[in-house]
């Protein structure tokens, strides 16, 4: 073998390597087999400069300046900030050439690329190239190492008492009287909007506001678009058509990554952080606008403005913890709206056609006594139950009523005898059942207005699991446990025995749980089939939950009960939740959500390229990401492969579309040719080597070649050695003598390296030995020369 830095002139060339070859055989045979040959060039394309590339980075003075559309808050960015793709390498073979069929020397050189029978073309990707989308996963993901609080990073909390800037002393017995189930100072309306601006500016001066207001301004309309009409819309906002349709696989993404459907309010949240985080302010930006948002919300809790962007309905445990505590609040703000619409409704508000509406499609037949009755209704009967009010005790001021509850509450559940019956007025009923009469009376039965079981996200849930957990096995334990769980039942029973005067359990079984409540058919001592029914061998059980409840349960109508559900402490401890949170934890609440939206966009952006092993790589990262976000606190080390991912597959379609544009495919009239070369392109994203079908002549070949002699057109005009000629004579430029055979006709450049192996069979070491092969192969590149030589011989005689 032979290494040499330095190629020695006479050897760059194929006459002086056969020289070399033939020498070390040595064969004194003449004349010498001809040297079969093949030989393999290969150019380097490095400059790209007609194809500038297609990213342009998005202008980051415009988005300051506030001039960005609220749509493009929504918006997650995508691509390669610089050229994915540094170099193309075009290895040019001739497999079969014989010794005196070409001529390759110092002055002259058979060896043009364009007539290599066969091409061949690898890419060399850049090392790491920038990706937008990855490059704001990746900043949001570093938010959740972050230690500090939102007061921390803001200065002084947001939170702290009104009364040092509006120290009034009429404010004094208010604040002693005000129910104050949390400790966080309400903020008083007049103040609201924008107080963690104020209180920021206050601290550092106006200019250092992380936010400023246009930004700011911009983004509170895009996630609150209700807020831009007078009164904020009741229910919540329409969906963006721009979403995918809400039964599609990419909508119900967000059940397998817990994150937050693509419409909603937390998703939207999630992508603004993100944006903040990357162009306005960072980690202050984020906490800005964290205590906006906290502001916001409790603005709508104490306005009775609904949250837009949420579903209705109960906290949906298949969404981010987040996403279902705002849902929470929302049920609060639906509660207490309907409450204080109820408040407002007077006693003598069209008394009779409410009733008539709600009780009277039961047939109920009203008397002048119970008008009585719905003053203190306010005339709602048909409206749920928490339409009444927001103190538990204001029902037992009304004496009449109290009496009653005391002289035949339970009596006449319990003996049901006429006069208690006729004694006690029905109340709180929603309609007449279809079919179902009561068993002892034969009163048609009523569905009652009942309360609706209070909403639970999953840490509520959690919780009370734990504390029925910890209740033990002990008789006494689980007697406790059931007690707990059956407030909802006995709550449904009092509003039972309210609607049915002198109804039995068994009334109450038949409309609550119709299985246990069994007929049967028996014949009487006349001898005729009739029904006969019972309850349940589980509900005869002594001293059983049911019949236990049904004892104790008074007749009290829904509107009347304590509530299953405290609105406004539950409000209250959700705003808490959310105040305190730190920007870490925020970031971790919301990253489902923002890996949710980066896969989406990168599955988006492969449907316009259709890249098949891009399709795989998307399903793996799917499945990948729906293990690892289901678990409460996955690990940054999965969290981090799962960015990875995101950023290798949007660094291939970045490489698709590099290739693209310099192959120029979409721009190719001719549908087969199209074709040939959307396959070609695909192969090179894959392949590490393609072969170019029809080399220098077919449709990718000519295109190639286009591609060298525009680089060498630019290479020479910008080389001040050469004079300004046309391109026809720019071909026929005199060339100096050593570069003529490397730079045939300008239209590649000098070979980057040039590899030839020369082979042959010749007897040695003497004329009679055995012909055997003999090999040499070479490498020339810039700073490289190598030779490796095989050389055998006949060891039989000598």
């Amino acid at each position: 073998m032979v290494h040499l830095r330095k190629v020695p002139n006479q050897y760059t060339h194929l006459s002086g390597l056969l020289d070399i070859f033939k020498s070390k055989i040595g064969c004194t045979l003449t004349p010498l087999p001809p040297v079969s040959i093949a030989i393999r060039f290969t150019y380097v394309l490095q400059d790209w400069q007609q194809y500038f590339w297609p990213q342009q980075p998005p202008d980051i003075d415009a988005l300051v300046g506030g001039e960005v559309g609220g749509l493009e808050f929504g918006k997650l960015p995508f691509g390669a900030c610089e050229d994915p793709i540094s170099e193309l390498h075009l290895a040019t073979t001739w497999p079969h050439l014989t010794e005196g069929i070409i001529v390759d020397n110092d002055v002259y050189s058979d060896l043009d690329p364009i007539q290599a029978p066969h091409w061949s073309v690898r890419v060399r990707k850049a090392d790491n190239p920038q990706c937008l989308l990855g490059d704001f996963v990746t900043e949001f993901f570093k938010i959740c190492r972050r230690k500090e609080s939102t007061d921390e990073i803001l200065g002084r909390s947001t939170f702290e008492e009104e009364g040092r800037e509006a120290a009034d002393i009429t404010h004094a017995l208010s604040k002693l009287t005000e129910p104050a189930p949390v400790p966080i100072h309400k903020l008083s309306v007049s103040n609201m909007v924008h107080t963690a601006k104020k209180k920021i500016r206050k601290q550092r001066g106006v200019e250092e506001s992380p936010l400023n207001n246009d930004v700011l301004n911009t983004i509170l309309l895009f996630l609150f678009p209700d807020a831009a009409s007078e009164k904020p819309l009741d229910g919540t906002s329409s969906t963006d058509n721009s979403n995918p349709p809400l039964e599609s696989e990419e909508y119900n993404l967000y059940n397998q990554f817990k994150s937050a459907p693509s419409d909603s309010l937390t998703y939207k949240l999630a992508l603004c952080l993100c944006m903040i985080n990357f162009y306005h302010g960072g980690l202050k930006g984020v906490a800005h606008l964290w205590q906006e948002f906290v502001l916001e919300m409790r603005f709508r809790w104490e306005n009775n403005f609904l949250i837009p962007g949420l579903a209705s309905g109960p906290p949906d445990l298949r969404c981010c913890l987040l996403h279902q505590k705002l849902q929470m609040l929302n049920c609060c703000i639906e509660r207490k709206k309907a409450r204080d619409e109820g408040r407002k409704t007077s006693p003598s508000d069209n008394v009779t056609n409410t009733y008539s509406g709600d009780a009277g499609k039961s047939g109920d037949q009203l008397g002048p006594d119970n008008l009585k009755d719905m003053d203190k209704e306010k005339g709602e009967v048909g409206k749920s139950w928490d339409s009444w009010s927001d103190s538990e005790e204001e029902f037992f001021e009304c004496l009449s009523d109290t009496e009653e509850l005391k002289g035949n509450g339970q009596e006449s559940g319990k003996k049901g005898g006429p006069k208690e019956m006729a004694s006690l007025k029905p109340e709180g009923r929603l309609h007449q059942h279809g079919k179902l009469n009561l068993l002892h009376n034969g009163e048609p039965l009523y569905i009652p207005v009942t309360q609706e079981p209070a909403p639970m996200t999953e840490d509520l849930l959690e919780e009370q699991s734990e504390v029925l957990a910890k209740l033990g096995t002990s008789a006494e334990g689980a007697h406790l446990r059931a007690r707990m769980q059956s407030a909802c039942l006995l709550s449904d029973m009092e509003s039972f025995k309210a609607a049915n005067p002198g109804c039995f359990l068994e009334d109450f079984v038949r409309w609550y749980s119709p299985r246990d409540y069994i007929e049967e058919e028996v014949i009487d001592e006349k001898g005729n089939m009739v029904l006969k029914g019972e309850l349940s061998a589980r509900m005869k059980i002594p001293s059983n939950m049911w019949v236990e409840a049904w004892e104790t349960a008074k007749p009290i109508p829904a509107r009347r009960q304590r509530r299953l559900f405290d609105d406004t402490r539950e409000a209250e401890k959700v705003l808490h939740y959310l105040a305190v949170q730190k920007p870490a934890d925020l970031a971790r609440h919301l990253l489902p959500c923002v890996i949710h939206a980066a896969v989406l966009k990168v599955k988006e952006e492969e449907s316009l390229e259709n890249i098949s092993s891009v399709k795989k790589i998307i399903k793996q990262i799917i499945s990948h990401s729906s293990k690892v976000l289901h678990f409460p606190n996955p690990e940054d080390k999965k969290l981090e492969e799962i960015i990875h991912q995101i950023t290798n597959v949007e660094a291939i379609i970045a490489r698709a579309r590099s290739l693209k544009a310099k192959f120029g495919t979409e721009k190719c009239e001719q549908e087969e040719e199209k074709e040939d070369l959307e396959r070609f392109v695909s192969c090179l994203l894959e392949q590490p080597e393609v072969l170019v079908v029809g080399a220098g002549r077919g449709h990718a070949g000519r295109i190639i070649h286009k591609l060298f002699v525009n680089a060498q057109r630019l290479t020479e005009s910008s080389d001040e050695a050469a004079a300004m000629a046309p391109p026809e004579e720019d071909l026929k430029r005199m060339v100096p003598p050593e570069e003529k055979r490397q730079n045939l006709a300008a239209d590649f450049p000098p070979a980057a390296g040039r590899e030839l192996i020369l082979r042959t069979t010749v007897p040695r070491p003497a004329p009679y030995s055995r012909a055997l092969p003999q090999r040499m192969y070479s490498v020339l590149t810039k700073e490289d020369f190598r030779l490796a030589g095989a050389f055998s011989s006949d060891t039989s005689f000598f």
